[in-house]
């Protein structure tokens, strides 16, 4: 490999014509990708004839009947309003105004909300839950109790204090030009309409799926330019202050804009462009790799250059030097990113493929335009500044820590073993977990209403426990309801499971008396869109609907664990009938623990592949066992850090530590081919150490201030998870070159093989 790559290289120099027209069709092409994303999928669609699918032909004898159900947590926007007491005539005349204000814009297809509610009297007469405001006061209190009473109202869309409604808004998506007309225009209208009625103080606030959406993709808009620039720019302010001079800072921060530029134009070609993850955190990724592959080779450059080697030689020194240490380092992180693509979930897989695509690109990048630009007449003056930079400057400080290291080789060797074992049994007690708006801020409107209704409904999101019977069981038997009622009482039980509502509960709010299953019979008097939200005889299937806290997936574990449990029982105790968990909080509580299986999956996948890479590049199964605690420490010690500030393991954690895992084991990688090139040339191990810390010493330090300070720059994006990535990138770069220091020469100086014509001390 290290002959292709010096081949590659060598190529650009000598042919600079090939290598130049390669960059421009790279370039013209992923521009296509910048100026129309959708070109590729534009043409397949009108090259391929789409066949309208047929209906599949099924059971017809249970046709269900031409009816809309009614379940509560059904709607694209929730308006959330907020007043003292509804039920006065000034609050009832602003909220029918303010509904029939949302109502006139043409982008909203329904609104529901505790007006129209269906009637619960036997006689189906249509009576309004807010009165008139010609209505008595006393009119009004009864109309709170009965309301509070209504099952479809009470702690569904009227909270139980009578101060917090909701009014859940259907969309037509064909009058929808703009996100404004899902968000902001909604609550405008209803606001400016309640404004209108004399001594109404309504408050509105917007949430529900589609504004949480919207709001997450703005935010990755608008940090996706921000953020590149701000990366560029540390970038070239990193390098100035390093190199001293402005050809050498143009030419490796060429390198990674050239690979952001590809990979952020490829992605929409190949369908990868609208991943959140893609927009902030993958230019920011490039940057510090191709930067640091960059650094490492414009290092060896500028000391060739200064030692007097015409630019053609000195690139070719350079790259014999660090050109297969920058191959491996590429395929190492290539390896690290791609192993994020055997995580079950689909984003992470995305992100995992989009990392490797880049990593390929901005490797290519990197070898072709730091030689050529190195070569040509923009290199004659690489070299200047060389030695008067700041860690070249006090790169002697750190050979005492690597003296210090030697002296004391066999301590410093037992301890980085140590350490990483118990840094790593504390890193497994993270426990998985996730929430829907871990990436929003807290102070957003959307991700604050959506916290009062975690308060005052307990949860916007609703699940439900599907109860199934058996051809066996007539339709309309009194076991239905009996098992209904049994299965809605276990869900009272658990206090986080908020506001459940059931055929049972519809069947108590009527008129009469008796149990559940002797009130059966009264079935057919429910309204027809409620019923059939509840209870559907033709699929032999009944609901029972609670809400959901977004307080995170995890707080519900042994909830759901304990309600399973009771489930059985109720089933066991009832044959003929079973149930399921439904809704995407319960799928989100099941495939939690693959969390954890993705890490493991990505991590132990990396790890071995990079270990057996590795083990055949240096042809040392020594070197490929010595390698593993430098690069597992900063792992374990981020995931340490995680457990003493309280963190959980999410999907952003999972990312984090596999793309950690893959820039981690670079500056290893540089260490180790530089330690084997030096103990090539003959002396003891600690000699060839201190000569390979020397030697990639100042690239070693300079790659890891810019990844810091890479790292750094997403830490100002609004989102908490591009935060909490930030933050885990820090930690980890940090804590790599501490344990390349102090672990990875002690553990070489002890362990590793004997070079040539060199004694093992006695």
């Amino acid at each position: 490999m290290k002959i292709v790559v010096e081949r590659l290289a060598n190529l650009v120099v000598d042919h600079p014509f090939v290598a130049t027209l390669l960059l421009v069709v790279m370039t013209a092409f992923s521009t296509l990708g910048h100026v129309d994303p959708e070109f590729f999928e534009r043409i397949t669609a009108e090259s391929q004839a789409v066949e309208e699918p047929t209906e599949a032909s099924g059971d017809t004898s249970r046709k269900l009947p031409d009816v809309e159900p009614i379940q509560v947590g059904r709607g694209d926007v929730v308006l959330v309003a907020e007043a003292d007491d509804f039920f006065t005539p000034a609050a009832a005349d602003a909220m029918r105004a303010a509904v029939d204000a949302i109502e006139a814009l043409p982008q909203v297809g329904s609104v529901f909300w505790m007006d129209r509610a269906p009637v619960m009297n036997i006689f189906g007469l249509r009576e309004p839950i807010l009165p008139r405001a010609t209505a008595s006061a006393a009119r009004f209190v009864d109309a709170k109790e009965r309301a509070l009473a209504h099952p479809l109202v009470g702690g569904q869309l009227l909270s139980a204090d009578g101060q917090t409604a909701m009014l859940l808004v259907g969309l037509d998506w064909l009058f929808i030009t703009s996100d404004a007309q899902c968000t902001s225009e909604i609550r405008e209208a209803a606001q400016a309409a309640a404004a209108t009625v004399p001594g109404a103080d309504i408050r509105f606030r917007i949430t529900g799926n589609v504004p949480l959406r919207l709001r997450d993709a703005n935010m990755t808009r608008g940090n996706e330019r921000k953020y590149q620039f701000i990366g560029y720019g540390m970038a070239l302010v990193c390098a100035w202050v390093l190199f001293r001079g402005w050809e050498a800072v143009l030419i490796v921060a060429l390198a990674p804009t050239f690979g952001v530029y590809w990979t952020m134009g490829i992605l929409p070609l190949v369908g990868m462009g609208g991943n959140p993850f893609n927009a902030v955190v993958v230019p920011v990724l490039l940057v510090m790799v191709g930067f640091t592959d960059g650094v490492h080779m414009m290092v060896q450059i500028r000391r060739h250059r200064a030692a007097g080697l015409p630019p053609k030689e000195a690139t070719r020194s350079a790259i014999h030097e660090v050109g297969l240490a920058c191959w491996l380092t590429s395929l190492t992180t290539g390896i690290g990113f791609g192993s994020l693509m055997l995580a079950h979930h689909e984003l992470v897989r995305e992100f995992g493929t989009s990392c490797v695509i880049g990593v390929l690109a901005t490797f290519l990048a990197v070898v072709m335009i730091v030689p050529l630009a190195s070569a040509s007449p923009l290199g004659r003056n690489v070299h200047r500044g060389h030695g008067h930079n700041l860690v070249d400057q006090h790169l002697g400080r750190l050979s005492v820590v690597i003296d210090m290291v030697l002296a004391r080789q066999r301590g410093y060797a037992i301890a980085g073993i140590l350490i990483t074992l118990a840094l790593g049994a504390v890193t497994l007690t993270l426990r998985p977990d996730q929430r829907r708006t871990s990436g929003l801020p807290s102070s957003t409107e959307e991700a604050q209403a959506l916290a009062h209704i975690d308060q005052v409904f307990g949860g916007m999101e609703t699940a439900q426990v599907v109860v199934r019977w058996s051809p066996e069981v007539p339709d309309g038997d009194g076991q239905i309801g009996e098992v209904v009622a049994e299965v809605e009482a276990a869900v009272r039980e658990e206090p986080l499971l908020g506001s459940p509502l059931s055929l049972s509960r519809l069947l108590e709010a009527l008129p009469g008396e008796g149990t559940v299953g002797e009130r059966m019979s009264l079935i057919e008097l429910l309204p027809p869109p409620l019923k059939r939200g509840y209870y559907v005889p033709e699929n032999r299937e009944a609901f029972v609907t609670f809400r959901v806290q977004d307080i995170g997936i995890a707080a519900y574990s042994e909830v759901f664990e304990r309600l399973q449990t009771r489930l059985d029982a109720i089933a066991t105790m009832h044959p003929g009938f079973s149930w399921e968990l439904d809704g995407s909080a319960a799928r989100r509580w099941r495939d939690l623990y693959r969390i954890v299986l993705d890490l493991a999956t990505s991590l132990g996948t990396a790890i071995v592949i990079i270990f057996v890479v590795l083990t055949i590049a240096y042809r040392s199964l020594r070197i490929g066992l010595l390698s593993i605690i430098p690069n597992l420490f900063p792992l374990v010690a981020t995931g340490t850090a995680l457990v003493l500030v309280g963190q959980n393991l999410e999907l952003v954690s999972v990312c984090s530590f596999t793309v950690c895992l893959g820039i981690a084991v670079d500056d290893t990688i540089h260490f180790l081919t530089r330690f084997q090139e030096e103990q090539a040339r003959g002396g003891s191990r600690d000699a060839a150490i201190r000569r390979a810390f020397v030697g990639v010493g100042t690239a070693l330090v300079m790659t890891t201030v810019v990844l810091m300070l890479g790292f750094a720059t997403a830490m100002l994006s609004d989102s908490r998870a591009h935060q909490i990535f930030a933050a885990m990138g820090i930690m980890t770069i940090g804590t790599a070159l501490l344990a390349d220091l102090l672990f990875l020469p002690a553990l070489l100086a002890r362990f590793a093989p004997e070079g040539p014509g060199e004694q093992r001390p006695a």
